[in-house]
């Protein structure tokens, strides 16, 4: 009897202990979290000894500030608005100057054609397909992402991405998923494939999921070029200075605010819907601040990332402008093949604020999203070649001939920012899920929301007459 009434009592203590370890989970675990670290620091204070002149802890009070409830946020907007303003400022004049250079280059290889009398059609291949494709990439990429990226690595550097992922770790708790899905986000700005593979430090593989499908919407190596160029060309123009580069920097920090908010939205609703469940926790001990080494930093990243991205650009557009410069010259019935499958895709594409041409630089841009607009370019021109770009004004140009307004540049970086990842993406998605039915989810999820946040925006715009 009385070891009956013993195991009941076990039994009844161990579902109290259930009931309090659900109902308390979280307030426990920082309970405890923080008794370990606060015994750590007592230990510490007892084996160690400190001078008289006692040390200034810089650590602590940077983090007070960067990692405050109230300035944590508006600092890490103002720094990227002013990594943004240096970029877009100072990409305007290399490019211009690129530009030319590739454009003497580009005469004499049309002399060395003529004097070896060389068909038109290889002409046009090799040097009005080719060589032009791959002489915008360098000339439209190189400077800015040779801006941007030792910018956002000397940040890395001084430790102070750890202090955006802590900043954000709270509102992903919000959202349903993981802390650490602030750190795979911050891998995607870089490289979405990088954040995919990042995305295994996440233990719950609810929450890993949750990660993987949402990393998209932030802006990857492709599409920085494209966000800023067409912030550059519709408000800061040419001009390079003052307030229109400002306007074009606050753009670009608006674009990466909203699809920060879409991350944010969707892991929300898939948490909700098809990946039920609670939340779990994670620590994160911030890094000390170090001594960026600029010279280090500069080189790794121009090696590392502008390279990488330029080389990857360069190998997929060379092909890209051969495709496009066929695709212009090879005629059915009356029209080219481009403008057969341009014309096809139009009545769709002006519903969401775009045309046929821009939507069939994104499908033929599944590759790599760098080589969107280089493609665009080249289907704009009638005889399938590039247009001369003496400098971006000429850019603009172009796109206004055929009919681009500021709500065109608008849904195109708000297509760009949210549509589905480049095939390296989705190749990785597919070997990391080891799932059909995800790595399709994967690229069908940021694609609705793509189009229907660009349908929305058009046609909002055109019912009041802004355009």
């Amino acid at each position: 009897m009385a070891a009956s009434i013993e195991r009941e009592d076990i039994h009844r203590l161990h579902a109290i202990a259930r009931q309090v370890r659900t109902e308390y989970k979280k307030p426990m675990r920082d309970g405890i979290v923080e008794k370990i670290y606060q015994h750590s620091q007592s230990i510490a204070e007892e084996v160690t000894s400190r001078s008289e002149r006692r040390r200034i802890d810089w650590d602590g009070r940077l983090d007070a500030i960067l990692t405050s409830r109230y300035f944590g946020f508006p600092i890490m907007l103002a720094l990227l608005g002013a990594v943004f303003w240096v970029t877009i400022a100072g990409a305007n004049v290399p490019s211009g100057l690129l530009a030319d250079g590739f454009g003497w280059l580009e005469g004499k290889l049309t002399d060395l054609f003529m004097w070896a009398g060389a068909p038109a059609w290889l002409h046009g291949i090799l040097v009005l397909g080719l060589y032009r494709g791959v002489s915008w990439v360098v000339s439209v990429m190189l400077p800015p992402m040779a801006i941007f990226f030792p910018l956002f690595a000397l940040l890395e550097d001084f430790g102070y991405l750890p202090r955006v992922a802590f900043n954000l770790d709270r509102l992903f708790k919000k959202a349903g998923g993981h802390g650490k899905q602030s750190l795979t986000m911050a891998m995607g700005f870089g490289c979405n494939a990088a954040g995919i593979i990042s995305c295994r430090i996440i233990e719950s593989p609810r929450e890993r999921m949750i990660a993987i499908l949402t990393n998209n919407f932030v802006p990857c190596n492709g599409r920085w070029p494209t966000l800023i160029l067409l912030s550059s060309l519709f408000l800061a123009g040419a001009v390079g200075i003052g307030a229109n580069v400002t306007a074009a920097a606050l753009i670009v920090v608006g674009m990466v605010l909203f699809g920060i908010m879409m991350t944010l939205f969707v892991s929300w609703a898939l948490s909700k819907t098809m990946l039920r469940g609670v939340p779990s926790h994670f620590t994160l001990e911030l890094p000390p601040y170090r001594k960026p080494q600029f010279g280090r930093t500069i080189v790794r990243s121009v090696y590392d990332k502008t390279l990488f991205v330029l080389k990857r650009a360069v190998i997929t557009a060379a092909p890209a402008g051969i495709v496009i410069w066929l695709l212009a010259n090879i005629t059915v019935g009356d029209q080219h093949v481009l403008d057969h499958i341009a014309g096809w895709l139009t009545p769709f594409a002006h519903a969401i604020g775009l045309d046929g041409y821009i939507l069939m630089a994104f499908l033929l841009g599944l590759p790599a999203n760098e080589i969107v607009v280089p493609i665009l370019i080249m289907g704009y021109m009638a005889s399938g070649a590039m247009v001369e770009l003496d400098d971006m004004n000429a850019l603009k140009t172009l796109f206004l001939e055929h009919g681009w307004t500021w709500l065109t540049a608008l849904n195109v970086m708000l297509f760009s920012l949210l549509h589905y990842p480049c095939g390296t993406t989705i190749y990785t998605i597919a070997k990391e899920t080891k799932s059909v039915k995800w790595t399709v989810l994967a690229a069908l999820i940021p694609l609705s929301i793509a189009v229907a946040v660009c349908f929305i925006v058009a046609q909002v715009v055109r019912y009041f007459g802004w355009v």
